[in-house]
């Protein structure tokens, strides 16, 4: 029942096989020499891979400009030279007075669908702070972080992979029967969160406070080095990959389809192998250092087997 694990919520996440590690001397260099890395200042304890190097290969990092730092940082520490391209940017809704009168009402659950969402809702909150009643539910670990930062911890958090199917398999979500549940989250979201919750009882409403978007990137520069510097790529939601297939174009196409992709979730790895990726790879979850030991698995099975007949499509809408 809703209200009997008060203070509790998934277990936080801390991979098998990987240990925290002090900064080594030295190991970070590439952090000065790259500027793809340079805006990250902070020098935390870092998750390494018991096992783990990347060899100098390059890893394109299409995380929204603003939330690479962490994934850049361990793929560099891994031996690797993490190459950005954001394939998505992150905008405020542009007018968010719905979002502000759905925030100020009281509500028995807050559910927030990412980190962005958490960030976006702050400014529209009544004093720019959570509120004290409601439970508060994260959909990861990223999430639960940007929550505490604000000032609470999240009731709710699931263990293992980071989505909508691991919250809702959360005893506490089980019976919603009357409650009031309001989901903060970026326009164009999943529906199954509320549409679950609804069939479970609860008074589902949406408040979207950001928006996904395509930012304006030429990508010739990188196409003409890509054959010699890229060797893995990263698509963390179904829509960055789809938006990486746009900024890259036709001219690009063919380099991108081949090239290795480390993605978070199952639906991703079907899209893209309609999509005639010639290798996917899927992580434990969307946390930075799944991410990074997904490319790990990936450099360690390199020419073992042989890429699936694709049945997709290489172009455009078609095969979606």
């Amino acid at each position: 029942m809703f209200g009997e694990h008060k203070g509790q919520g998934g277990s936080r996440f801390h991979p098998s096989g990987w240990r925290e590690s002090p900064p080594v001397p030295g190991k970070y260099n590439s952090l000065i020499e790259n500027p793809s890395c340079r805006s990250f200042v902070p020098m935390p304890i870092v998750v390494m891979p018991e096992t783990c190097d990347l060899g100098g290969r390059g890893v394109l990092i299409t995380r929204p400009a603003a939330q690479a730092d962490g994934l850049c940082l361990l793929v560099e520490a891994a031996g690797g030279r993490a190459i950005r391209f954001p394939a998505v940017a992150i905008e405020p809704i542009p007018n968010p007075a719905q979002a502000r009168e759905l925030l100020a009402r009281r509500w028995d659950l807050i559910l927030f669908a990412s980190r962005n969402a958490v960030t976006h809702a702050l400014p529209l909150l009544p004093g720019h702070r959570l509120p004290i009643e409601p439970r508060l539910g994260a959909i990861g670990a990223a999430t639960a972080k940007t929550l505490s930062a604000a000032g609470r911890m999240p009731d709710l958090v699931p263990a293992g992979r980071f989505d909508s199917e691991s919250l809702l398999a959360l005893p506490e979500l089980e019976n919603l029967a009357g409650r009031q549940v309001l989901i903060v989250r970026g326009t164009g979201g999943r529906e199954l969160l509320g549409n679950t919750l609804i069939e479970r009882g609860a008074r589902v409403v949406y408040a979207d406070v950001y928006r996904r978007v395509l930012p304006p990137t030429d990508p010739a520069p990188l196409l003409a080095r890509w054959q010699q510097e890229i060797h893995l790529a990263t698509a963390t939601s179904g829509e960055v990959m789809e938006n990486l297939l746009a900024l890259v174009g036709d001219e690009g196409r063919d380099l991108l389809l081949a090239t290795p992709l480390v993605v978070v979730s199952p639906r991703t790895v079907a899209a893209a192998r309609e999509r005639c990726f010639a290798r996917v790879e899927l992580a434990e979850n969307a946390s930075d250092p799944a991410l990074v030991a997904a490319m790990c698995r990936t450099i360690a099975t390199e020419g073992v087997g042989s890429p699936e007949e694709c049945r997709g499509s290489r172009r455009g809408e078609e095969g979606r």
